[in-house]
């Protein structure tokens, strides 16, 4: 009986601990955090330098998001640079979210349409980039935006190109697919060939990029050609340096080189000692009198200008005034060493086809400037001539000098402008201002006639005077109305 109860009591012992041990692992099973989704994973292993917010480290964090290839990289990267990211303190996990009122937040898993939770904001930090941050920010997103369906978006995305362009951006613009948009193609391809011109390791894609363009006067190719035919200026003692692009080898006291700026050049490099004026030696010299002697030599033996050197050199050698260098030493060094401009675009290929490049848009930017000009000047002769001929037809058959002429071929052209504002459609408005300007000119010319000239024939004096005021009140009247500013039309 004893034995039979002991059993009993050992089985139910037994039953009690498995439950109970059972009851323990279903608790920890549920309690166990779940598995980090892989955007989660890349952004908490970022998360320092993504807390920090520093334009100076933020980058490795931006191209781990931009080159992952993870469906949800775009929305994390829209969502940050829109400030609707937030990180949790507890465990730095990231979220998007929404406020919702009374320090709350709806809190979203990125790709995940549906809301996680309500929390508390005071939880969270919200990620706040700089301008700095949201413009790297948005070169990355630029690849998602080629791809998006709206044109609009893909417009945006060539701007964001357009006014920050990476080395990166040209792999973009060949990797996505062709736009059917035939502006927004044409829009690309051109942006890929100035890519092509700045960043391509090519040099024969450089140089075929910058041919391609023909005549092309845009001012974005030639901010793209320019920097690569930007030079410095070198000293050095022998032959440039291995692999220089050289330009051109300079003498010193040529048009191009100065001796002044050469021996400068040579001073800035640590080449030479420095060399002062004349007038500062003086300063220095009057400075440093010591009981009636300057560098060891008396105030009166420095009636000559080697004598003041010779002072001056004594006193450079005490540390009293710093080193100069005399006329005979800054040509010793001048004779020593040789000068050059270097390009700064390594490939010889690549600078002489942006040089050609940029003298056929300067030739083309003259003879357009040119035939701008002798429009100008053609027009404003004409207007010249139509006054004249006005003047002299006016007083060869009325006899009357009319000074207000001008101010007629002015109620010409308001009459104009004024049919532009009604009528937007240029054309329509042309076709429709023509006569409508002869019209109005025509009758305020009868009512003139009418009300002052006709008393006044046979006095052409007296026309002059009259006709001048005349001329006065119709420009107050075209001031009154129109303004005295320029107006776009």
């Amino acid at each position: 009986m004893f034995r039979f109860l002991f059993t009993a009591l050992t089985a139910c012992f037994l039953l009690i601990s498995a439950q109970a041990l059972y009851a323990q692992d279903a608790a920890t099973d549920e309690d166990a955090p779940a598995p980090l989704s892989d955007i989660q994973t890349l952004l908490q292993t970022h998360g320092a330098i993504i807390a920090e917010s520093s334009r100076r480290t933020i980058g490795p964090a931006i191209d781990a998001l931009a080159s992952s290839g993870l469906p949800s990289a775009q929305q994390v990267l829209e969502k940050w640079q829109n400030r609707e990211m937030w990180m949790r303190e507890a465990d730095g996990a990231f979220f998007w979210a929404q406020e919702i009122g009374d320090d709350q937040l709806r809190l979203y898993d990125f790709g995940d349409p549906a809301p996680v939770a309500d929390a508390p904001e005071d939880d969270f930090d919200q990620l706040k980039p700089n301008s700095g941050i949201r413009a790297m920010i948005a070169a990355a997103l630029v690849q998602f935006q080629l791809s998006d369906p709206d044109p609009e978006v893909r417009a945006g995305a060539l701007d964001a190109i357009a006014r920050d362009a990476e080395a990166s951006h040209l792999e973009v613009l060949r990797s996505t697919g062709a736009d059917d948009d035939p502006t927004l193609a044409a829009r690309r391809a051109r942006l890929e060939r100035l890519l092509t011109i700045r960043f391509d390791a090519d040099e024969a894609a450089r140089v075929a990029a910058i041919e391609g363009f023909g005549g092309d006067l845009g001012v974005d190719l030639r901010a793209a050609l320019n920097p690569l035919v930007a030079t410095r200026r070198i000293a050095v003692a022998g032959d440039p340096p291995a692999g220089a692009n050289v330009k051109a080898q300079l003498t010193p006291g040529s048009d191009s080189l100065s001796e002044s700026d050469a021996y400068a050049l040579l001073v800035a490099d640590d080449l030479a000692p420095a060399a002062i004026s004349r007038a500062d030696k003086r300063v220095a010299l009057e400075a440093n009198i010591d009981n009636g002697r300057v560098g060891g030599l008396p105030v009166a033996a420095l009636n000559s200008e080697a004598a003041r050197d010779q002072a001056y050199a004594a006193l450079a050698a005490d540390g009293i005034v710093p080193l100069t260098a005399t006329p005979e030493e800054i040509q010793t060094s001048l004779n020593s060493y040789n000068f050059y401009d270097i390009y700064s675009e390594p490939s010889a290929q690549v600078t002489t086809a942006a040089e050609a490049a940029l003298e056929r848009i300067a030739l083309n930017v003259g003879m357009n400037q040119t035939l701008d000009l002798t429009l100008d000047a053609l027009s404003l002769a004409s207007i010249y001539f139509l006054a004249a001929i006005g003047l002299a037809i006016t007083f060869g058959v009325m006899g009357v000098i009319n000074m207000a002429h001008g101010e007629f071929i002015m109620m010409g052209a308001y009459t104009g402008y004024v049919v532009q504002q009604i009528i937007p459609d240029y054309t329509l408005s042309i076709i429709a201002a023509i006569p409508l300007a002869f019209a109005v000119t025509f009758a305020a010319g009868v009512a003139m006639e009418r009300l002052v000239i006709r008393w006044l024939y046979n006095r052409p004096l007296e026309t002059l005077l009259a006709t001048f005021g005349v001329s006065i009140a119709l420009q107050q009247i075209a001031k009154n109305i129109f303004g005295t500013q320029a107006r776009p039309l």
